[in-house]
């Protein structure tokens, strides 16, 4: 009887119920794969709405200054489709506004890969044309990352992560984070030295991959070297102390660290090419040392959060070898006794968590007598990697904004070093760029 009652349309029967229910989750899911689109067409409104008498102004100085209001550019979108991207003529700021018509219209999205010129397509390989399967983006992702230097992997990876995991929710994150700042303003060009000076220290404006390439290439030639990263906080000490300075002055090579870098090197019209910052550096430096069998000694952080550390590292990469680990809460009669751990692991890399300035004048005062190739100082990095301290998410990085993270968690340590020494930290530079002071 129930059989037939389920066969039969109407109250009788059960069948109406499910259809209705599966019409209902067929149309949530289709919500839910148009919401980015529907992002695009509200928000390119809301902009041209709010922004009309700002568009209108910069279109007429646009036409005074060239004869023309509006420069289209072509460019390859969806599908291979090309498309004429909008902008304003003239050499004034605001020049993009106009791309909100290409939004409001589908060529772009506000988030996706950086559409291409039909020039590029031709020399693009075959495993990158994935791209075209999505709208291309205002706010790409790896230039997004590439503007506040955390661009490690090349477009590519970047642009096959974003295609392959990023949903709603990730897409209008991206597109909130970067719009305000693509419309508006963009990054102008600036030269890009090789070395960053800050008061007499030299810092390497480098890539994350070439730091790792130094790294490695040091190891397999038995060279001896300390390494130092320096963000604002030990710039500033560094300022004032002088056996800190000297250190950093005749280290093999200092990478920068943080977004203050950055922003230091926009004051002196600078460009950094990217934030080496031992956090992001470490699992990738791990990765190296497991393919290539080099041993990494962990020293530093709370009593077993180095060997946490150590573990979760090598949960990560099978192969890594950690040759051994150990706390940074020992005595001075101790050291001794610490250096021949360290000595007769046959480490090649150590990795010395004990903060700045303090990490460094120990590795400055026992260089001599420790036997691995590569020395470097690393922070707090082992609270993350330990699990002791929730790192920030990316979005809070991607936006430059990873030192209010730290702030939040621990603002009885940090209040001083980012309320106080960032602003000081810039200033200084500045100083620098008035006093025209050279390396």
């Amino acid at each position: 009887m129930n059989n037939i009652k389920a066969m039969i349309p109407g109250p009788l029967g059960q069948k109406r119920k499910p259809t209705f229910l599966r019409f209902i989750i067929h149309w949530l899911f289709l919500v839910k794969s148009l919401l980015p689109r529907i992002f695009d067409i509200v928000t390119s409104l809301l902009f041209l709405f709010f922004l009309s008498p700002l568009m209108l102004l910069r279109g007429l100085c646009g036409y005074f200054q060239t004869g023309v209001v509006l420069k289209r550019e072509i460019y390859v979108g969806r599908l291979q489709q090309e498309f004429e991207r909008l902008s304003f003529t003239g050499s004034l700021p605001g020049k993009d506004l106009p791309v909100l018509f290409n939004v409001l219209r589908g060529d772009l999205a506000w988030a996706g890969p950086r559409p291409v010129t039909p020039s590029e397509l031709s020399s693009l390989p075959q495993q990158a044309l994935f791209r075209f399967g999505i709208t291309p983006g205002i706010v790409s992702p790896y230039l997004l990352r590439k503007k506040i230097g955390l661009a490690y992997e090349d477009e590519l990876s970047t642009d096959h992560e974003f295609y392959y995991s990023a949903r709603a929710k990730e897409n209008i994150g991206l597109s909130l984070r970067g719009v305000v700042g693509t419309l508006l303003g963009g990054q102008e060009a600036r030269p890009t030295p090789p070395i960053l000076h800050f008061w007499g220290i030299n810092i390497v404006n480098t890539t994350m991959s070439e730091a790792l390439d130094w790294i490695e290439q040091k190891v397999l030639q038995k060279q001896k070297v300390m390494l130092a990263f320096v963000n604002p906080d030990c710039l500033n000490i560094a300022y004032t102390n002088v056996d800190y300075r000297g250190i950093l002055q005749v280290a093999d090579r200092v990478l920068p660290d943080g977004i203050g870098i950055n922003i230091g090197c926009r004051i002196l019209n600078e460009s950094l090419m990217a934030n080496i910052n031992g956090t992001d550096l470490f699992p990738r430096l791990c990765d190296r040392a497991a393919k290539n069998r080099h041993s990494i000694f962990l020293l530093g952080g709370l009593p077993g959060v180095a060997e946490l550390a150590a573990h979760a590292m090598q949960e990560r990469y099978p192969d890594l070898v950690i040759a051994g680990t150990h706390d940074g809460f020992f005595e001075k009669d101790q050291e001794s006794q610490v250096i021949e751990s360290i000595n007769n692991s046959g480490a090649a890399i150590l990795c010395v968590g004990f903060g700045a300035p303090k990490q460094e004048l120990w590795l400055a005062r026992n260089r001599e007598i420790l036997q691995p190739n590569v020395c470097l100082g690393v922070g707090g990095l082992f609270d993350y990697y330990s699990g002791r301290i929730p790192r920030a998410p990316v979005w809070i990085r991607e936006i430059g904004l990873e030192w209010t993270w730290r702030l939040v968690q621990e603002p009885g340590r940090m209040w001083k070093r980012y309320i106080i020494g960032n602003p000081l930290f810039l200033f200084r530079v500045w100083l620098q760029r008035q006093r025209g002071e050279k390396p």
